[in-house]
């Protein structure tokens, strides 16, 4: 399965369609040229949002455009998946386009900019916000109303995931949630007890200090520059990380946050700094849990299979500490319509075929996560040999049943907001700042990332 796409995962670079990525100057440039793009996107899109393709005659031929990014796998399901598609619709081909997660968005950036963007487009959580804001996303109300998107068998808070002010701007592709991997075999070893779904953090730190104590390797990556984990724990404060178009947080709750982690390392749970570190800028394959640097990470769900191909080790999984109900049904990306496509209905067609249809979810299987139809879902699980997927589909399913409604999509600027903590974190984890001095200065930063006064 492939991992949810904004970790620190890095793609094959091995693709169909090599793309240069644009300098982070360039990017700036291309992204800003984003917010006059509005009205000129309103007026190609051939009136509003309620439909209104080009293609009056049902057999005329049409070629839709759909980008998205993932390895040479993803590729061949996705082709494989469009071919069903055009077998029961000979009129209807595609113009193809993929490329590793490195360097996607700014594609994408550069094709919207220029007024070449795609009719279908995959994107994920960081940027739906920030593309449905510019309205170069489709709102897929009327078509979800209409019955012509069908819904209905997702998890309402999966597809609810997809809504940014009110306006449906992409379809979920593929449900995770966060999840807590340890080393069952590290833990066998030295015959000690195994973390447990539902124990609090205090409870989890002492836990991981004996791991340390016993196992002489650090019981858990310190998580206090990992955005999943401080969202979970947030909502369990009875906060969240976004309210409406502001921090759903104040100073004093980083502040408490990161003192939960200095005082995690000052009992030795944790790793050193410079090892913390390494777990920070990793991507999946490297993470500490399967390096032998540490008992845990704190990674998604649907990243299990791939850690293990990085260890001989066992692994196991669970949902992050304290109350379950405060993780949600992820979507671990979306499929968007282009706004200014003259072929929309043809387009919103494809995405529920993609979602919906038996045999194209067959060749789909659970790449983008867990299907997110759950009529879909129980088939492609039931036919799954792999060990380790099989039980991130048991671990998903048995957490569905306590997951707690979904937040709202993050604001744009997230991805700026998760720098930053991972940079103010450091600070603390180094000993640079205090953990009061680096929580003010990660909120002023966060604030600015998201345009907060």
């Amino acid at each position: 399965m492939h991992r949810a796409p904004s970790p620190r995962a890095v793609e094959p670079t091995t693709r169909h369609h090599r793309t240069a990525s644009p300098p982070s100057g360039l990017r700036r440039r291309l992204l800003a040229a984003l917010v006059v793009i509005p009205l000129a996107l309103a007026a190609a899109a051939c009136g509003d949002d309620d439909g209104g393709s080009a293609a009056a005659d049902p057999n005329k031929p049409v070629e839709l455009s759909i980008f998205w990014w993932g390895a040479e796998g993803r590729a061949k399901l996705t082709e494989d998946a469009l071919a069903l598609y055009t077998k029961k619709h000979p009129n209807v081909t595609f113009k193809k386009t993929w490329q590793a997660n490195q360097g996607y968005f700014d594609k994408l950036a550069t094709l919207t900019a220029g007024g070449d963007a795609p009719d279908i487009f995959q994107i994920d959580d960081n940027y739906l916000t920030e593309y449905a804001s510019r309205n170069v996303t489709l709102d897929l109300t009327s078509y979800k109303d209409g019955g012509k998107l069908d819904l209905s068998k997702f998890p309402e808070s999966l597809w609810k995931y997809g809504v940014v002010d009110g306006k449906l701007a992409g379809v979920a592709f593929g449900e995770n949630t966060q999840g807590l991997v340890y080393n069952k075999t590290l833990l066998d070893k030295n015959k000690l007890p195994a973390p447990t779904t539902g124990m609090s953090w205090a409870d989890f730190i002492t836990w991981a200090e004996n791991v340390s104590k016993t196992a002489k390797v650090p019981g858990t990556q310190d998580p206090s520059a990992d955005y999943k984990a401080f969202w979970v724990w947030l909502r369990q404060q009875g906060k969240d990380l976004y309210k409406d178009k502001e921090l759903g947080f104040t100073e004093q709750d980083v502040t408490g946050w990161f003192e939960l982690w200095k005082g995690a390392r000052d009992r030795g749970a944790t790793p050193t700094a410079d090892v913390i570190h390494e777990g920070n800028v990793t991507d999946i394959s490297k993470q500490l849990v399967v390096t032998g640097k540490a008992g845990t990470s704190w990674v998604w769900a649907n990243q299990m299979p791939e850690l293990k191909k990085n260890t001989k080790d066992e692994l196991g999984v669970i949902a992050y500490p304290g109350d379950t109900s405060a993780q949600w049904a992820r979507a671990s990306m979306y499929f968007s319509v282009f706004r200014g496509s003259d072929k929309k209905d043809i387009a919103v067609d494809v995405i529920n075929f993609l979602a919906n249809d038996p045999e194209a979810a067959k060749v789909l299987g659970t790449d983008r996560g867990l299907p997110s139809n759950l009529d879909i879902r129980k088939a492609v699980s039931d036919s799954v040999t792999d060990p380790n997927m099989k039980q991130s589909i048991a671990v998903e399913n048995e957490l569905g049943a306590k997951f707690g409604p979904s937040p709202q999509v993050p604001l744009k600027g997230h991805s700026k907001v998760r720098s930053e903590l991972i940079k103010a974190a450091e600070e603390v984890q180094y000993g640079r700042q205090t953990p009061a001095d680096a929580a003010k200065a990660y909120f002023a930063a966060a604030k600015a990332a998201i345009g907060q006064a």
